[in-house]
């Protein structure tokens, strides 16, 4: 999955309910567009939310179903 030209190798198979990722972002809004795209391709359900981890800010994804 490539979000901002930074590609993340996400392991899908073991992306189980309730589990989450972060992705650093400077564009949340095009980021989280991007990335529920390859989710919805994938069949998965999905939550985003902006957060700042660590002094960065990103989109949180959690998987719902």
């Amino acid at each position: 999955m490539q979000v901002e030209k930074i590609v993340y190798e996400i392991n899908w198979v073991k992306f189980k309910v309730g589990y989450s990722f972060f992705v650093p972002c400077l564009d949340p809004r095009k980021s989280r567009k991007k990335i529920v795209d390859v989710t919805k391709r994938l069949g998965y359900k999905v939550a985003t939310k902006v957060v700042i981890t660590d002094g960065v800010r990103g989109i949180r994804i959690w998987r719902i179903i």
